[in-house]
């Protein structure tokens, strides 16, 4: 694949006018009319796994770490409202980790729901620290937990969480192998990575054992595996050209952009603009704020078709 030859400074300039999606939509590097829709709950495929999430979905790690996160320390009715003000409003798809430690809340939360309606996907946390214990049991272990505390039979999608390292499709085989067992087996659907550099990006692209990747991205280069999101896009065109999905996360750079309205508003343009990213989650604080989220993408979904 080629390189793009984009001019920063008009890049920049683009991105005032919110219009820098358009910079990334040619015939190698973009896809007209991706969307359906202009609905931002439409059902959307996530690469070739057959799951069908809402175009939007659920981040619960919001400053996660530690089996803790935003949704875990506030008031528990608080969380549990906004949780299943999401499940109202039409939104299907929850994602979790096992560093978030939000389990057990987004279990209570979706108690009732329809469970063949609903996209659960969590991640395996491998490296040190992280989590509280200092062992690491095998994937299936891990994922019998994770099925325990989500109280479902299955997962939709289990990801290795936060891989940094080239070489992590060597070092993390064996789980690999575990996970992709439990696949064949239907404890789970799909499986991927949630990576934290481009290098490890890049060897997920390499890995066809990839079926979904978590990328960080959006036009600031803010909390992104490069500062320039072309080198981003580029990788994420080729995992998307590859057949794989693709969940687009950190749109607001982590959170450094959740009060500066228009900037939310260019990241939504560009990201739902690029035709490789195929859903995108957003760490909801507040049943306003999905409103809020609701209504934005659907004005960019019509500026982008």
């Amino acid at each position: 694949m080629g390189k793009f030859d984009l001019n920063r400074r008009q890049f920049l300039g683009a991105l005032s006018l919110g219009t820098a999606h358009l910079m990334f939509n040619n015939p190698l590097y973009g896809a007209t009319g991706r969307f359906s829709s202009v609905d931002p709950l439409q059902r959307v495929a996530l690469g070739k796994t057959g799951i069908q999430p809402t175009l939007l979905g659920v981040g619960t790690g919001i400053s996660g770490g530690n089996r803790s996160s935003y949704l875990t320390r506030q008031d528990k009715a608080k969380s549990i409202a906004t949780l299943r003000h999401a499940y109202d409003r039409g939104i299907r798809m929850f994602d979790n980790a096992d560093t978030y430690g939000t389990h057990s809340l987004v279990a209570e939360a979706l108690k009732g729901m329809d469970r063949e309606e609903i996209v659960l996907t969590s991640k395996i946390w491998t490296r040190d620290g992280g989590i509280p214990e200092p062992e690491r049991p095998d994937a299936n272990i891990v994922v019998d937990r994770f099925r325990k505390e989500l109280n479902t039979d299955y997962i939709d999608v289990v990801q290795l969480h936060c891989m940094v390292d080239a070489q992590w499709t060597d070092h993390e085989r064996k789980q690999m192998d575990i996970l992709e067992d439990l696949k064949v087996k239907g404890v789970i659907r799909a499986h991927g990575t949630s990576v934290h550099s481009l290098e490890a990006m890049i060897a997920g692209v390499n890995d066809p054992w990839v079926d979904v990747l978590h990328a960080r991205i959006n036009p600031f280069g803010i909390a992104m595996d490069r500062p320039d999101p072309a080198e981003v896009v580029e990788v994420i065109h080729q995992m998307h050209s590859s057949g794989r999905g693709v969940i687009g996360m950190k749109l607001v750079g982590n959170g450094d952009l959740r009060d500066e309205s228009e900037k939310i508003d260019q990241a939504l343009k560009f990201v739902l603009g690029l035709g490789s990213v195929d859903m995108m989650i957003v760490g909801f604080e507040s049943e306003a704020q999905i409103d809020n989220y609701l209504d934005r993408m659907e004005k960019a979904l019509k500026e982008v078709s």
